[in-house]
C-alpha cells in the first residue's frame, strides 16, 4: 500500500514517514501542494495524509484539484485548526476524514487503515439524478435548471438520499445519520419530511423518492 504525506513541517513529517513505514506502508513524502499535485498527476496513492497548512495550494485546494482531476484516492487531512468550519470546508473540498494536531498516531493509523479499506469512492463535486442536481458544497438543489429552496433538515435527507441512487433506505438510517441521534419509539418525523420534499421536488405524479414498503424509500428518476 503506497501512501502519500504531504506535510511541510520536518518534525512531523519525520515522524509520520518512519511510523507508516514501520506499518508496512511504502510512504511518499513531499511539503508544498505545488509538489502533492505533481506527485499526484504521476503515481497512484491507495491513501493521502494532507495537512491544511501548505506553502503554495493550501490543503483544502489540493484536495479540491485532486477531485477535479478524477483522483479518488481517501484523504486524511490534518490540521491544527479546530473550528467546525474549517472541519466542514475539509470535507466539502472532498476530504474523507479529519484529524485535529496534536493527535496520537495510533489513532492517525487506525484511520488510515479504515480509509484504505473502503479504497477509492468516486464523489463528484455535485450529484445528478436525472434532471436533479444536488451541490453538498454550495448546499443548493434544482431540478430542470429550476432551483429549489430547502431547509437545513430537508437538505440533509435529500443528500443522504441522493448518495445511494436505486438503494433502499430505511426510516432509522435516515434518524441515525441527518438527526444524529437513534431515535428511540415511533415517530413519523421521516415520513413528515419526506412528504416535504415530494412537494417541492415532484414535476408529474410519479415521485422521484419512492416507498418501499414496510423498509424504507429510495431515490429513482421517474
Amino acid at each position: 500500500m503506497r501512501i502519500l504525506v504531504v506535510e511541510d513541517e520536518p518534525k512531523v513529517a519525520r515522524a509520520l514517514t518512519r511510523g507508516l513505514r514501520f506499518e508496512g506502508y511504502a510512504v511518499d513524502l513531499v511539503g508544498s501542494g505545488d509538489d502533492a499535485l505533481v506527485h499526484l498527476r504521476t503515481h497512484e496513492y491507495d491513501a493521502v495524509i494532507l495537512d491544511v497548512m501548505l506553502p503554495g495550494p493550501d490543503g483544502f485546494a489540493v484536495c479540491r484539484a485532486m477531485r477535479a482531476n478524477g483522483v479518488w484516492a481517501p484523504v486524511l487531512m490534518l490540521t491544527a485548526r479546530d473550528q467546525l468550519d474549517d472541519r466542514i470546508s475539509g470535507l466539502d473540498a472532498g476530504a474523507d476524514d479529519y484529524l485535529v494536531k496534536p493527535f496520537a498516531f495510533s489513532e492517525l493509523v487506525a484511520r488510515v487503515r479504515a480509509l484504505v479499506r473502503r479504497g477509492a469512492i468516486p464523489r463528484p463535486a455535485t450529484v445528478t439524478i436525472a434532471d436533479l442536481v444536488l451541490d453538498p458544497a454550495a448546499r443548493t438543489v434544482s431540478r430542470d435548471g429550476v432551483d429549489i429552496a430547502l431547509t437545513a433538515r430537508e437538505f440533509s435527507v435529500l443528500e443522504f438520499l441522493t448518495r445511494r441512487p436505486g438503494e433502499v433506505v430505511t426510516r432509522t438510517q435516515l434518524l441515525e445519520h441527518v438527526w444524529e441521534y437513534h431515535f428511540a419509539g415511533e415517530s413519523n418525523v421521516v415520513d413528515v419530511y419526506v412528504a416535504r420534499l415530494r412537494r417541492k421536488l415532484d414535476r408529474s405524479e410519479e415521485s422521484i423518492i419512492q416507498t418501499v414498503r414496510g423498509a424504507g424509500y429510495m431515490l429513482r428518476a421517474p
